[in-house]
């Protein structure tokens, strides 16, 4: 979630056959974590299919997560405050993650607002977005030594980004699918406050349609480093890889420079990033 000009137009979301919202939850705060079985998790390598949810949970206020919480594959989804289903920017988060949390086995529904905020280190394992609000997660942690880790799971239907990577550190996702999206991961453009970003993306199944799978700033010293991904159904090739831009802390739109391996930047080989 940006200030930015570039990363967000005025449209229309394409969700159809909106959900009646039933009485909401009252905010609630989650710090224990629930039982789960080994058959809940994704398995090593990324998921070939998409979870059948085992409820569902209406969110009116957002849930604030410390420790970890499992959700046991429940669907939640927005109602109330939480209920838009745009784009419009400054939306509050379903999920909130303090420093060190860990969220797993949710599943994230229709509306989902601004899907999850990590404040700082977390790890989102087993989670999917089955139809992204303004972002499926934002990464917001001011460290350099921040590490936010998506370990399976999958996001579908994001108008633009999935992954927003606002604050500083490393974030590593692997095991992970996104289909019809604008960009999988990127990096800040013209956050009003700037860091050097690291990104490392591997063994992603990667659909058609979209647009860019990372974006990065050089000049703020961001590297992606891409392993094992496979893309589907862009024969093509119109999916950037890894797009390279000049991001700015004045708000503008950054300047793009151009896509693709460099060896320095965008880190990856031909073999990399497969295609069928």
């Amino acid at each position: 979630m940006t200030a930015r000009p570039e990363q967000r137009v005025s449209h229309r979301r394409r969700t159809t056959g909106r959900r009646a919202v039933i009485a909401g939850l009252s905010a609630f705060g989650i710090t224990g974590a629930a039982i789960v079985t080994t058959s809940m998790l994704s398995t090593a390598g990324a998921a070939t299919s998409w979870p059948s949810d085992t409820g569902s949970k209406p969110v009116s206020s957002t849930v604030a997560v410390s420790g970890t919480y499992d959700g046991g594959l429940k669907k939640f989804y927005g109602t109330g405050d939480l209920g838009g289903d745009s784009q419009d920017e400054g939306q509050d988060p379903i999920f909130e993650l303090a420093d060190g949390a860990t969220l797993k086995n949710v599943i994230i529904g229709t509306p989902a607002a601004d899907g999850v905020h990590c404040k700082g280190s977390c790890t989102l394992q087993n989670v999917w977005w089955l139809d992204v609000g303004e972002d499926a997660a934002s990464f917001k942690g001011t460290s350099s030594s921040a590490q936010y880790k998506v370990i399976g799971g999958g996001a579908r239907k994001a108008d633009d980004k999935v992954l927003q990577f606002n604050g500083a550190g490393k974030l590593t996702v692997t095991g992970f699918q996104v289909e019809d999206f604008g960009k999988l991961v990127r990096s800040c453009g013209n956050c009003k406050k700037q860091y050097k970003r690291t990104v490392v993306l591997s063994d992603i199944d990667v659909t058609a349609p979209g647009k860019s799978i990372v974006g990065i700033n050089t000049n703020y010293g961001d590297t992606a480093t891409l392993s094992k991904i496979r893309v589907h159904g862009d024969s093509k090739k119109k999916i950037k890889t890894c797009t390279r831009y000049q991001g700015n802390s004045s708000g503008k739109e950054p300047k793009d420079l151009g896509s693709g391996a460099d060896g320095t930047y965008c880190k990856f080989s031909a073999t990399d990033v497969t295609y069928d």
